[in-house]
């Protein structure tokens, strides 16, 4: 509860995601789910049935808690074209949420545990500032393995994951962001339009979400992009490569804090140091990636050192309105 202009508030939080073959693909779903249960009401999850032998809905049964509720949803790439598809799919889940906040988290992300009452105060405060639709998140992607991560150019540093649960506001693009999409008939073209949209007002709280999308075993990690190719475009060529390179670790920045508890385990589970490249000069067969191309290095040691944290020109789904601090 939280004490605003004498009133006693209490706020509901649901959570929700979409998932489908989480067991095939090595999503860490579970700890995802795990690391903000504890702060939601409800977890709601659009499960889209995979593989015959993947094991995604008796993985969710394992957690074990009433608070999960399960929405089967159809799986229809050819439909939802370009990776909408996903933004579909988290609409359906958003709409069975039923919280004054919704706290979206992708099957490979994660929040630390010393953030969830952080979260919870700025839910509480900013229930009653209807101008305000959605909490930013700060961003730690991580790579190759658990050691190494990027904040900066290149990937997102920061992304909406809470919104107001408002029929207007809508998953967008390949469902890394929410807009608000007016004449919203759930085509792939309007997850894709621009017009008839607007950008979420949002307030930027201090809290990180870990992104462990990166860290798989190489060919586990190269099977996931090509079934992204896949829901992308069927025509596509794929990669034909068996396993992905990450490159020498060296170029990406250490990790130095704590993960979230819930990912203790997975951490330990990690088998696949010998396949990694420490150190040394990128694999000139392969494209480089972006960080390892001498500007965008340039221009993150300029964001980092010099501007703040703020990117050069990146793109921002965003209007932000006003940064927080508990």
């Amino acid at each position: 509860m939280y004490l605003a202009n004498r009133i006693i508030l209490k706020v509901k939080i649901s959570g929700f995601t979409f998932v489908r073959n989480a067991i095939t693909l090595d999503f860490p779903l579970k700890e995802s789910v795990l690391s903000i249960l504890p702060l939601v009401d409800e977890y709601v999850i659009a499960y889209s049935p995979g593989n015959t032998d993947d094991g995604t809905l008796d993985l969710i049964k394992s957690i074990g808690s009433e608070k999960i509720k399960v929405v089967e949803a159809k799986w229809e790439p050819e439909k939802f074209y370009r990776n909408t598809l996903y933004a579909h799919l988290t609409d359906i889940a958003k709409a069975n949420c039923s919280g004054d906040w919704l706290f979206y988290l992708q099957g490979d992300e994660a929040v630390h545990e010393s953030s969830l009452s952080v979260i919870k105060k700025a839910c509480l405060e900013y229930l009653v500032k209807d101008e305000i639709e959605g909490l930013l998140f700060e961003y730690r992607h991580f790579w190759g393995d658990y050691a190494h991560c990027f904040t900066h150019h290149g990937w997102y540093p920061r992304e909406i994951r809470i919104i107001r649960n408002k029929p207007e506001i809508h998953s967008w693009r390949d469902a890394q962001s929410f807009r608000i999409i007016y004449n919203f008939k759930s085509t792939a073209e309007d997850y894709l339009k621009k017009t008839d949209t607007r950008k979420l007002r949002v307030v930027a709280i201090p809290v990180y979400i870990y992104h462990y999308g990166w860290v798989r075993n190489p060919t586990k990690m190269r099977e996931k992009q090509n079934r992204m190719i896949d829901t992308f475009n069927p025509k596509m060529d794929k990669i034909q490569e068996h396993a992905i390179d990450y490159g020498p670790l060296n170029n990406v920045p250490k990790f130095k804090g704590q993960h979230p508890k819930v990912m203790t385990e997975r951490i330990k589970r990690l088998n696949w140091q010998d396949s990694l490249q420490k150190a040394g000069k990128p694999n000139p067969n392969r494209p480089k990636y972006k960080h390892e191309k001498i500007k965008y290095r340039l221009r993150t040691w300029l964001e980092i050192n010099l501007l703040g944290g703020n990117e050069i020109g990146g793109f921002k789904n965003y209007t932000l309105v006003e940064k927080w601090r508990p």
